[in-house]
């Protein structure tokens, strides 16, 4: 079998930021994969499953909800790995066009007070397995460390 794309690329020189890892035509339309790559792989520790999971739900609920990117959505989610999450929307989109989308909703995720969205037995399988105060410092982490001053070589992927 043929390697997938993402296991082609040097996680040994990946570094944290804000990548296209593919797009899809379906249809007429383009589905484009970000990598939200949030720690540096087989360098830095992996992250938690409870803050991963956190920031999931609040990131979920914050990109759904967004005025313009809202209806594009297709998914959020962590990486199995745990040192980032993906992004799917419905367009054809570079790494730039959305970084500002990307502080936008980190900083919503280092500034969240309250109950997380679907926190739930009802509405959640693993509800317990959260941790706010993580997700929040890794998102205030990697709003200064990377996306507040986002360098060209961290929006495509090393060669």
């Amino acid at each position: 079998m043929e390697k997938i794309t993402s296991f082609t690329i040097d996680h040994i020189k990946l570094q944290p930021g804000v990548y296209v890892s593919r797009k899809d035509p379906v249809g007429d339309q383009v589905i484009t994969t970000f990598d939200i790559r949030m720690t540096s792989p087989n360098e830095e520790p992996v992250m938690n499953t409870a803050e991963l999971h956190a920031m999931e739900h609040l990131a979920a609920t914050f990109l759904r909800n967004h005025k313009q990117f809202g209806s594009k959505v297709i998914y959020w989610g962590p990486m199995g790995c745990r040192t980032g999450n993906y992004l799917l929307l419905n367009g054809d989109y570079e790494s730039r066009d959305i970084v500002p989308l990307m502080i936008e909703m980190f900083e919503f995720i280092r500034d969240f007070e309250g109950e997380i969205p679907g926190a739930s037995a009802k509405d959640c399988g693993n509800y317990l397995d959260m941790n706010l105060n993580m997700a929040k410092y890794l998102a205030k982490k990697y709003l200064n460390e990377v996306l507040y001053d986002i360098k060209p070589d961290r929006l495509v992927y090393p060669e």
